[in-house]
């Protein structure tokens, strides 16, 4: 567990899984107001170099996802939306911005758990994660057009990777909102299940990817993110010396060895 108390999120540490809950039910989590995201800033940079983490999974309380950016600050130019188009610039390059950045920048696996609604920079918020697990009461919508507005948070980078580039034109073009049977149909999520099963089957599988070596696991977050701007070549050169690496690890030697003695293994990070 940890000791710190935020306003606007809960977070605890258990097992391996960092676990980072938005609690701002009241606002339908639209995390664009600075505090909101300096507190999940503060949590991805402690998840980031905690020794003890192998596994970050971010879900929600209340009906709400998350509505991404605050619509009434948005009226009222207040915030990140406030100081004319200079001042609009900064504000999401200072501010919402920097979610993205850390989330992709993030070298332990993540899985976001939507439970409703998860509408414009909601809906990046969850996808930003490598794997996302919905209930049949989400819903996914990238609607910035809607309010007349692109997605600044780089949505239009990180849907296309998800869905494909037709799907993501539909989606964004359209500001369609998708139930949870078609975000899993389509690739926006993995799985759809329950409302009662959504958390338990998220830690299901975050305690399962925790249970792997951690080391390489890693590595293999650094291999996907190289993958999308690499040629063949250079990946395959890159994946060679990583795999050496590996092969050096005290958990690469314990993963043999309890295959050839036919038990579990103990996997340390090292």
């Amino acid at each position: 567990m940890t000791g710190e108390v935020y306003k606007n999120i809960k977070f605890n540490i258990e097992g391996g899984v960092a676990h980072m809950i938005l609690a701002r039910h009241d606002i339908r989590n639209a995390y664009s107001e600075r505090d909101f995201t300096d507190e999940i800033l503060d949590v991805l940079s402690k998840v980031q170099i905690h020794p003890d983490v192998r596994v970050f999974v971010m879900s929600a309380e209340g009906t709400a996802f998350s509505a991404g950016g605050n619509i009434k600050d948005m009226k009222d130019k207040k915030g990140i939306f406030g100081g004319g188009t200079a001042g609009v610039r900064r504000g999401y390059i200072e501010g919402i911005q920097r979610i993205p950045k850390s989330l992709y920048a993030l070298d332990i696996p993540s899985i976001s758990a939507v439970q409703g609604p998860a509408i414009g920079a909601g809906c990046d918020l969850a996808l930003y994660c490598d794997i996302t697990i919905c209930s049949t009461a989400a819903k996914f919508g990238e609607t910035f057009i809607n309010v007349g507005i692109i997605p600044g948070d780089g949505g239009a980078w990180i849907l296309p990777r998800r869905v494909g580039l037709q799907r993501a034109a539909e989606l964004t073009f359209t500001g369609r909102v998708v139930d949870g049977k078609e975000a899993t149909e389509i690739g926006l999520a993995l799985e759809c299940v329950q409302p009662e099963e959504l958390m338990d089957r998220t830690l299901e599988l975050a305690n399962t990817i925790a249970s792997r070596p951690p080391i390489t696991a890693r590595m293999l977050k650094t291999l996907f993110r190289q993958s999308l701007g690499a040629s063949l070549p250079d990946f395959l050169d890159n994946c060679a010396s990583i795999q050496a690496i590996c092969h050096s690890t005290d958990d690469h030697l314990e993963a043999v060895t309890s295959m050839l003695e036919k038990r579990d293994p103990t996997f340390r990070g090292k």
